[in-house]
């Protein structure tokens, strides 16, 4: 396993306090309170590894998704194969904007579904459901970025 899903699952469980109050320990590590944390998370766990992700809208890496892509794209860093610790990013609604990011963790069944340790989520508020989980998904509308050569 990755080191960095390695720091990702020993998060699973956490929870922002209060409930419903987008603050987290990821949002005051980012310095940025009362925001949507799943992107902080994601930085959060780079940083933990000692690969911190750059400077992509802030100095501890992003927290927004769509800067993020955008990012990423611009730097040739879309993949296709992803390996345990890539980004994913997920596009619910298939407009082309992305409501979401995680850790990709592995292939359940190649080409179809994966596990992605994923902040600020939870079961029926998949964008905004407070906790650290690890999530069942299936590849569709979905972008994986390798940030780093393995």
């Amino acid at each position: 396993m990755s080191k960095i899903v390695e720091i990702a699952v020993k998060e699973i469980g956490q929870t922002e306090s209060p409930k419903n109050s987008n603050n987290s320990k990821y949002n005051k590590w980012f310095n940025l309170p009362n925001l949507p944390w799943c992107g902080m998370f994601v930085s959060w766990c780079y940083a933990m590894r000692g690969k911190p992700l750059p400077n992509i809208g802030y100095s501890k890496g992003f927290a927004g998704c769509q800067t993020a892509v955008a990012y990423f794209k611009m730097n040739n860093r879309i993949t296709k194969e992803p390996n345990p610790g890539d980004i994913v990013f997920f596009d619910w609604n298939g407009d082309g904007r992305y409501d979401h990011t995680g850790i990709f963790v592995m292939w359940l069944e190649k080409g179809k579904t994966f596990h992605s340790v994923e902040g600020n989520t939870a079961i029926g508020n998949d964008s905004n459901g407070g906790e650290v989980m690890l999530r069942k998904r299936t590849y569709h509308n979905v972008l994986f970025v390798k940030v780093f050569d393995n």
